[in-house]
């Protein structure tokens, strides 16, 4: 291996390439090297789409199938977990850790706000993480490796803008925080693979649909927020590669497979105190709602034909995977649903199984990533039903701040308020996924995701 030229690898999550022309710092990069359209993963959403970057392989093997599903050794759904060891084959951080000790040449790598950071092989890493206490509170926080880097970024840049992360907050203010804490950590360390994830362009594409929303301001602040990334890089003299993960589609229909599966007697619930939760133990069938695909897990094989009959029923509804149908589309994997059912391109969706808003789940109506058993992006809006939605978050953190205990129900239920979405492969070259890189050009057309691992390890000076 020859002297190993530095890569970054910034994760533009969103970008396509009719948006290209809207950020002139990232169509430079194009410019004097190349770009390809990409062939997504299935399902095209964020930890699968990742997952099948870095290990070059698609869910069947690496096992990450959505953002979440059911952990059948527990019978719970999990979303959002952040252990690297639940990602089942070798990411490329790995990989190039493993090739350079056999050739006694150091390598180093870094890993900003990525999914399944925690434990993984890399030398720096920051991540959200945040503090959890006895009585429910919830302080936002972010952690990483070595011990004290989250610390010395958040005293050279100021707090990390958590709220803006995720939520109805959600917006610009915490892509550029991380891309400056990419360039801190670029000129300090200078990692031989440095990746950083920029989520700029995950919030109103889902709020109001990419039509509905001005995708020349937008792409533009996310161009500009690069512009320390790209400093740096000149600096460390470093190659900068981006990709995305998948482009947004206008929605206009919801699908609510729960609600179906619940008055055919299939899903059970157990109502209490904090209203209805799913009996994961005694259903006979429920689905975890993710974007444009649902896994369907069903519990008795005798059940299979009536539930995949109702999912296949249901208005916005394409096409409901079978073992066979899911073996084609490399998502056969222990932790997908017998059953895979997948949106029409215009519809998502939601995972809500309760008949009666009174009975919702006090979670319903929080931001509350972990505990509810699907995706939830009305978690982007604060209820329109609400007087003063603002003032009542600021009495919230106002009981917060007193130490009381309080909840944040300030979410919608209505599933309707969302316009866009994303999780299937795209059809187009214009709105799909892309890779921008510079040396020996892709074959035209359209690259697999798949091959994205094995580019970046070429780049790096490994062969593969």
């Amino acid at each position: 291996m020859s002297h190993m030229q530095p890569l970054v690898l910034i994760n533009a999550v969103g970008l396509t390439p009719k948006l290209l022309k809207f950020a002139p710092n990232l169509a430079s990069i194009a410019q004097k090297g190349w770009y390809r359209p990409l062939s997504e993963c299935l399902p095209a959403v964020t930890t699968s789409a990742q997952a099948t970057i870095l290990t070059g392989q698609n869910p069947n093997v690496h096992g990450i199938v959505g953002n979440g599903w059911l952990f059948r050794d527990t019978m719970e759904v999990r979303f959002w977990q952040q252990a690297n060891q639940l990602i089942q084959a070798e990411p490329l951080y790995a990989t190039a850790q493993r090739l350079s000790r056999l050739k006694n040449q150091p390598f180093s790598s870094a890993k900003l706000f990525w999914w399944y950071n925690q434990g993984a092989k890399v030398d720096f890493s920051v991540t959200p993480k945040p503090y959890y206490g006895a009585d429910g509170s919830k302080a936002f926080g972010i952690t990483g490796t070595p011990n004290g880097l989250s610390s010395d970024l958040e005293k050279e840049l100021g707090p990390f803008p958590f709220s803006t992360f995720w939520g109805p907050m959600a917006g610009l203010a915490c892509t550029p925080w991380i891309a400056r804490a990419t360039a801190s950590i670029l000129e300090k360390h200078q990692p031989n693979l440095t990746m950083a994830y920029l989520p700029h362009l995950d919030y109103d594409p889902q709020r109001f649909g990419p039509s509905k929303c001005d995708m020349r301001k937008l792409v533009g602040e996310l161009d500009e927020a690069c512009k320390p990334i790209l400093d740096a890089a000149k600096k460390t003299g470093a190659r900068v590669w981006v990709v995305s993960e998948y482009g947004h589609v206008d929605v206009i229909r919801v699908v609510e497979p729960n609600r179906l599966l619940r008055k055919h007697q299939l899903l059970e619930v157990r109502d209490g105190p904090f209203g209805e939760n799913i009996d994961f133990f005694n259903s006979k069938a429920f689905a975890v709602c993710d974007h444009q695909l649902a896994h369907v897990y069903v519990k008795d094989p005798e059940n299979i034909p009536k539930t995949r009959d109702l999912i296949a029923s249901l208005p916005g509804v394409s096409k409901v995977l079978g073992e066979k149908e899911k073996q084609e589309q490399g998502l056969s994997h222990n932790r997908s649903g017998e059953l895979i059912a997948l949106s029409n391109p215009d519809a998502w969706f939601a995972y809500p199984y309760w008949l009666n808003d009174e009975r919702a789940p006090d979670f319903a109506r929080t931001v509350d990533i972990h505990r509810k058993p699907g995706y939830d992006p009305c978690e982007l809006f604060l209820d329109p039903k609400l007087m003063f939605p603002k003032l009542r978050v600021a009495r919230k953190l106002v009981a917060k701040k007193m130490g009381m205990r309080y909840l944040m129900d300030v979410i919608p239920l209505e599933a309707s308020i969302v316009k866009g979405s994303h999780g299937l492969i795209s059809t187009d070259y214009e709105n799909c996924a892309m890779l921008i890189g510079d040396g020996p050009n892709p074959p035209d057309g359209k690259i697999p995701m798949t091959s994205v691992r094995n580019l970046i390890l070429n780049a790096l000076g490994f062969e593969t």
